[in-house]
Parts: structure tokens; sequence; C-alpha cells
């Protein structure tokens, strides 16, 4: 599970933004959204160009080098902060699995070419590479005799997980592979692109072919149904391929001609909800663009259900700041360059009956 994760010199982030999920309030509601003190749940707000979807990638640019799933390399430029003379973007992640912390920290000149990478178990350092010089060293069991010492610019850290073998029963070990399975299966998506993915699994795909392929096609007009889109869908086999199409009495027309901009947007999200069993973390862009504002407190109920899932979804939409929906320390003001939780930017003690969507239209919230 993610802890805490900070980034410096990425894109609009000159200085130092921390997204911190641990030390979790002791609210009394909204309970299922932290586990275990970790904020497993979160909404992001902040004004147009305060960095909300370089904030998603600057998260997901892990994947960039310890997977082979799918990347949006042609988000990531421009990499650095163009307003600051540092070469390099420094990033670090601290995770927990099995009451381990793991501690990632790594530097990057751009999106593939790393300077550094070290991996820390409970504070040992038990992974260091240093790419300028490249000299380095893993402590891991089963992998002290690989030789790391190679101009190969491939993260040592995926290349110790891919050729040693790590004795399975120790401690440590264990801890390294639920991490580098966790970052494996991250998923970040855009709502209103479906080709706009990365992580968890790879290559393009029709969102409306592969919602038929898992064999959902009724349970997605049951979904659509109860959020008020009345609709009766049908599979129609198009050059040898199943695809949606809406049934009328007079003709079956395919989904995506006559859906609204809300209605794929929502289709696409739950193409990517049957895949959400198999995520760890999961950021949604601006996920209720085009929603009605009820439709967006459904979504968020429904991506509450994973209960052993992190996901966290940005929006300009305040009719989600409710308590009756989460809770302040899961609401995530991005400004300035800071990013808090709702909670840490003023001095009353939130309770349930708050009306904090007043409160943020007022300006009560201040990094």
């Amino acid at each position: 599970m993610l802890k805490k994760f900070s980034v410096v010199n990425f894109k609009n982030f000159k200085s130092k933004v921390v997204f911190d999920l641990e030390n979790a309030c002791n609210y009394e509601f909204s309970e299922d959204a932290i586990n275990n003190g970790t904020i497993t749940k979160g909404i992001i707000y902040g004004k147009n160009s305060s960095g909300k979807s370089n904030l998603a990638l600057a998260l997901f640019d892990i994947i960039l080098h310890l997977t082979d799933k799918e990347k949006l390399f042609v988000k990531y430029e421009p990499y650095l902060n163009l307003n600051s003379k540092k070469t390099t973007a420094e990033f670090e992640y601290v995770f927990e699995f099995n009451g381990k912390r793991i501690t990632y920290k790594y530097s990057k000149r751009n999106s593939l070419t790393l300077v550094y990478e070290t991996l820390l178990i409970d504070d040992e350092e038990v992974i260091h590479y240093d790419f300028s010089t490249n000299e380095g060293y893993t402590t891991l069991k089963g992998a002290e005799t690989l030789n790391l010492v190679s101009r190969n610019p491939i993260s040592r850290v995926k290349y110790i997980r891919s050729n040693a073998l790590l004795v399975e029963t120790d401690a440590n070990n264990i801890a390294f592979l639920q991490f580098m399975s966790f970052v494996d299966n991250m998923l970040m998506f855009y709502s209103l692109d479906n080709k706009g993915y990365q992580g968890l699994i790879v290559g393009p795909d029709s969102f409306t072919q592969g919602i038929v392929r898992a064999g959902k096609t009724k349970d997605f007009e049951k979904f659509l149904n109860a959020q008020g889109i009345e609709c009766k869908l049908v599979e129609r086999e198009i050059n040898g391929v199943k695809d949606l199409f809406y049934h009328f009495d007079k003709a079956d027309i395919a989904f995506t001609a006559i859906s609204s901009t809300g209605t794929i947007s929502l289709a696409l999200f739950y193409y990517w909800y049957l895949l959400m069993n198999k995520a760890s973390l999961i950021f949604i862009d601006e996920f209720d663009a085009f929603y009605h504002y009820e439709l967006s407190e459904e979504i968020i109920k429904i991506v509450k259900g994973f209960k052993d899932k992190q996901i966290f979804v940005s929006t300009h939409n305040t009719d989600l700041l409710t308590n009756d929906l989460l809770r302040p320390d899961c609401y995530f003001l991005l400004q300035d360059g800071k990013l808090n939780s709702l909670n840490k930017l003023t001095d009353k003690d939130l309770r349930k009956a708050h009306n904090i969507q007043k409160m943020y239209k007022a300006g009560s919230f201040n990094a």
C-alpha cells in the first residue's frame, strides 16, 4: 500500500510536493476510506493549471522504468520544470507491505534516463545504483552475487527482480516482491480517452469490445439504466468481431455512434471498473468532467466498494465535498505547488456536521 509520495522539479512542480496518505484522522465516519491509518480513497481538487494531471503523471512515473505495462511517454514532455536550473527530477515513494516499510528513491533527467535509484526496507538500504559511475550493490538474499555493473540503462531494481533467484522465505524478499507486484498493477486512466491510460495491461483496446468480451453486455445495460440512462444493448458481429450496439425497434446502432459524451465517459469507466479487481492503485484524472453531480456521487460510492484498493480521482466538482461521501482527510487541495488534505488547511476541528463545500467556496482552506 502506498503511504507517501513526493516529487520535485517535475513539470510545474519546481519545489517539492508531497502526497501524504499516512496518519489519517480519527473521524468516526467514512471509515471504509481508511485502512490501518492509511487513506485509500481520495478526491483531489485544484484550479485549472494547478497540476492535478501532472501529479498523476508524477505518481505513475515509477511504472515507466519498473514495469513492461502500457506507458504514456508523450504526456511526460516537457519533463523537468522549465523555470528551474536543476537538471534532474527527484522522486520518493513510501510503501508498506505486511508491516515492512519500503522506501524507493530515484532521480531522472527525463522519462527514460535514471541518474540513481535506491531502495530501503525498514530504513536499511538493500539496493543502490549510481548510473553516472555505474556502481552499486544489493544485499537482498539470493541477489548478492548478481553483477549489477553495466552501462545498460535498465533499472537495477527491475533487473534484480527479473534475474535474481531470491530466497522466497526471506521477509525482505517477500516485501520486495510485493512492492514490485504493486507497481506492476498500478492503473491511471483519463475519463474520455480510451487509449489514454498507463499501467496494469499492455496495448490498445476497444472499451466497447472489452465489455462484450467480458460477457458483461447485460450487466452494463443494467448499470446504465441504474444511472438514469434507459437503453437496451445487444451484441453484433462486424468483420468477425463482436461489438456493442443499442437496440431499437427499427435498427441496431453502434454504441459509440450515438452515445452522448457523458455516456461514452461512463462506458469507459465501466470498462476499467471490470479490471479494477486486478489493480493495486488507481488514479482517474478529471473522472466526472461530463457527469451530472448525482452520477459523480454514485461513481465515488462504487469505487469505495473496492475495500483493498487505493483509488484517487481529480475533479472540479465541489458537490462532492461532503462528509456524507468521504471525510476531510480524504479531500485534497492542490494550490501554489502544495498538496494538503482539508483538515490540515484549517484551524477548525472539522466534524461531520460541517458543510465543507460551503467552507471551501468561502476560502476557508488555504495552503
